[in-house]
């Protein structure tokens, strides 16, 4: 094959794939297809001896359910950056715990059990928190915010990893579905619930990995997640819209 043949070649096989990648920047693309558990895998410490232990991840009427135990996690396949992700979720029967974990990479890096990622609270009463998992990220007014003295500010075992929401009263009543909308851009992560801006953080010690789902002891529904690439966070205006229809 000579040169020019070879350039030709080139562009045919990869300006497609740069105009799918220009027009996939404003659409939305589901993480779930409502049918199984494609394009994820769970990570539940408690099927490492018993390959047989009930499922902590299940796709039930089109949704995907958390069972809540064992405990562990579901992790997409690929890991992502600068993006908005777009979830609805409620606990259909009591109040509970569940979590969003982005920038998700070393397994079981905390307790033998949590990747090292951010994780964004989704437990009753404090959604939009943020823990800390072997990574670390700084929010405004930090010392009002996150407990004990700055050098204990971290993802450490030790350390202070939780860092206080904004509002704690923007959730819809236990069994309503919720809205919780996270934006990453570069080390900069920001989170919505239902409308109300509930935490920005910048500084992230990571700018990219996986988006992990927790199985945390409550049974948790998943309706939506979706994710758009972003070239630039919202403001808090524009993302009041961001509530349940």
């Amino acid at each position: 094959m000579n040169r020019a043949m070879g350039r030709l070649v080139l562009s045919c096989v990869v300006l497609p794939m740069l105009l799918l990648a220009s027009c996939g920047q404003k659409r939305a693309v589901s993480l779930f297809n409502g049918e199984d558990l494609s394009g994820w895998h769970a990570d539940v410490p408690a099927a490492d001896d018993d390959p047989n232990v009930a499922p902590s991840f299940a796709v039930r009427d089109g949704m995907l359910v958390s069972n809540g135990n064992p405990p562990g996690h579901l992790i997409t396949d690929e890991s992502y950056r600068d993006y908005r992700l777009d979830i609805e979720y409620r606990f259909p029967g009591e109040a509970g715990n569940c979590g969003v974990l982005v920038f998700a990479s070393t397994p079981r890096a905390l307790y033998d059990m949590f990747p090292a990622s951010i994780e964004v609270q989704m437990h009753s009463g404090n959604a939009g928190d943020f823990w800390c998992i072997g990574e670390n990220i700084a929010v405004d007014n930090m010392a009002a915010r996150r407990s004990g003295e700055p050098e204990k500010w971290g993802g450490g075992p030790n350390d202070s990893r939780r860092i206080l929401n904004l509002t704690d009263d923007s959730e819809n009543a236990v069994g309503a579905w919720n809205r919780l909308v996270i934006e990453t851009l570069g080390d900069r992560l920001r989170v919505w619930v239902n409308g109300d801006l509930v935490n920005d953080g910048y500084d992230a010690t990571a700018s990219s990995g996986q988006i992990a789902l927790q199985a945390e002891g409550s049974v948790v529904e998943f309706r939506k997640i979706e994710m758009t690439p972003i070239k630039k966070l919202t403001e808090a205006a524009e993302g009041a819209k961001w509530v349940v229809e």
